[in-house]
């Protein structure tokens, strides 16, 4: 198995990566479908599935983009003008709700070389 590098994501691109895996899994929720179900109708394993649920940037686009379209997550806009930007500052307020140990930590990354 080939050694993986550590890649580095912008704080935007990470938070909007988790905000669409956790789209995915309201909706898929929401719409009373297992997890088994999605994966095998969209062509994927489980595991992939949970891995785009939780927001994992090494998944392929094009799997997460076919499981967004298969629960209905609008990715560029929607009929009410939403768009992932207004669902990431929704998201971002629903965070702030949470207790402090829930939360993830926003530690400042040091690249001043």
């Amino acid at each position: 198995m080939p050694k993986r590098s550590m890649k580095t994501h912008s704080r935007q691109a990470a938070q909007a990566i988790q905000l669409l895996g956790h789209l995915i899994k309201v909706r898929r929720l929401e719409l009373k479908i297992t997890a088994e179900d999605l994966a095998a109708r969209a062509g994927i394993s489980r595991a992939l599935l949970y891995r785009i649920e939780r927001g994992d940037p090494a998944c392929s686009i094009g799997a997460v983009f076919e499981v967004a379209a298969i629960v209905g997550v609008p990715l560029f806009g929607d009929d009410t003008g939403g768009t992932l930007a207004s669902h990431l500052q929704r998201y971002e307020r629903e965070l702030m709700l949470l207790p402090r140990a829930v939360r993830n930590s926003h530690k400042p990354v040091y690249d001043d070389f």
